[in-house]
């Protein structure tokens, strides 16, 4: 019976991380997709959202489904009779109590990361960001040999080569240098200069809006509605969001290891959220982007791709530190790999990438490093412990029977190492046979026939 329930229990196990295998690589290839196209496709009303706003409403909508199942959580384990004003106060009590202040640093990075990715996402195609975001296991893995003092085997540091080489090789130009500049030199000086130019440059243009009648602002309707690639750019944000995320993913997995008391990761979610709304709000939608936000609105340029964007990410966000909580690495690989692959595939049909020599040879060193580069560290360092570690000794016990006097150890099994105690000199059989102490390694002499001690000796006449 106990045998076919961990049966039972073990194949759901197996079956969640498959499924939770098959919804990140989903989830992954939506949100860069999604990203990407709703920061070049025709901007709503003539305006372009803010990514400042985006990053603020993710963490609101991340805030709501992880409140809503630690709430769940806490009703369940309380009683029918208990009021909602009680469980609202004790979830406060689990959600601000112990370590939660020290959530605030990997929130803050999270939340720098997120930024990042839609100016990365904003300047680089999808694919070519994909393959560019596993640069993110070469922080992780310098992020946990300093703060989590977990070793970085050779075989590790040569992958980590391999996958900057790789990544080198995605972002490789694929056009001539010199053509690119003049192209873009041109562009640059074909803004229209009178009122005639503008008009001819209005044509099949619906989307561009003249600002006043000295053609302020011309150039940013233009890059409004024809968005243009920085690969730099891209590149730069790329790597300060791998940089950010990979801190953030280690920092966020030291905390769980060191604190003390058992916490949900729902609660912890919800203490990631909160920390993040701040830096989300005040930086971003307030001292950066505030003047934007008074004069066009809050939800300027949002339509359905834009929502859909936001709950996207925020989802993944839930899963990555529930991947990092149950230590779920090698699915997790496998389900970028797999994105990769999926993103790849998607770009060419969505958006008409073109896929160079360098592009495939440095997207395939990338996914050998995902797939091969498994966290199995502390794993391993623990089979190995548990398989040299040596037998325990056992010290047997001798009790004296009650016929023969003599020890009878138990039998040790053969894989225990039994130690024989050595008997005492006052316990000898030959102290036994008078209530007198004996004297260590004296030979006691017996009684004489005659019944004494001493031995008659005939006198001599």
């Amino acid at each position: 019976m106990g045998e076919s329930a961990q049966r039972q229990s073990s194949g759901l196990g197996s079956v969640w991380k498959h499924l939770s295998w098959a919804l990140l690589t989903v989830q992954c290839t939506s949100f860069v997709l999604l990203l990407h196209y709703s920061r070049v496709m025709p901007p709503a009303g003539g305006k372009r959202y803010l990514t400042s706003t985006t990053v603020f409403f993710n963490e609101v909508v991340k805030l709501a489904i992880s409140l809503t199942m630690a709430l769940y959580e806490v009703s369940k384990t309380a009683p029918p009779s208990v009021p909602a004003t009680s469980l609202f106060f004790s979830l406060t009590t689990a959600i601000f109590s112990g370590d939660s202040w020290k959530l605030a640093i990997p929130a803050c990075l999270y939340t720098l990361a997120n930024s990042l990715q839609y100016i990365a996402l904003s300047n680089l195609p999808p694919a070519t960001f994909q393959a560019s975001y596993q640069l993110k296991l070469v922080v992780v893995a310098i992020s946990s040999l300093v703060l989590l003092k977990r070793p970085v085997s050779l075989r590790k540091w040569g992958l980590m080569v391999l996958l900057v080489a790789g990544v080198a090789l995605v972002q490789l130009p694929t056009g001539n240098p010199d053509d690119m500049t003049l192209q873009d030199e041109s562009a640059r000086l074909a803004f229209p200069r009178s009122l005639e130019e503008w008009k001819a440059s209005k044509l099949g243009r619906e989307n561009l809006h003249k600002r006043s009648a000295t053609y302020e602002g011309i150039e940013e309707d233009m890059m409004t509605a024809n968005p243009r690639l920085n690969a730099t750019v891209g590149l730069v944000a790329t790597v300060g969001a791998c940089v950010a995320s990979g801190l953030a993913s280690v920092y966020f997995e030291k905390v769980l290891k060191d604190s003390a008391k058992s916490t949900s990761l729902w609660i912890r979610n919800v203490q990631l959220s909160v920390y993040s709304i701040f830096p989300a709000l005040f930086i971003g939608v307030v001292f950066l982007d505030g003047e934007k936000v008074a004069a066009n609105g809050f939800f300027e340029g949002y339509n359905w791709v834009v929502w859909s964007t936001v709950v996207v990410q925020a989802i993944g966000g839930i899963a990555t530190s529930f991947y990092i909580g149950y230590a779920y690495r090698d699915g997790k690989n496998m389900a970028m790999a797999a994105s990769i692959v999926l993103t790849t595939l998607a770009s060419v049909w969505l958006f008409e990438s073109e896929l160079t020599a360098n592009f495939l040879l440095g997207s395939f060193a990338v996914l050998v490093v995902t797939c091969l580069c498994e966290d199995a560290t502390s794993a391993s360092a623990q089979a190995k412990r548990q398989t040299f570690r040596p037998p325990p000794i056992r010290v047997d016990r001798y009790e004296k029977e009650s016929k023969s006097g003599d020890a009878s150890p138990a039998s040790p099994s053969p894989n225990e190492i039994s130690i024989k105690l050595p008997g005492t000199p006052f316990l000898s059989t030959d102290g036994l046979s008078t209530s007198r102490p004996t004297s260590p390694g004296h030979v006691r002499a017996g009684r004489t026939p005659s019944g004494g001690y001493f031995e008659k000796h005939p006198r001599d006449n």
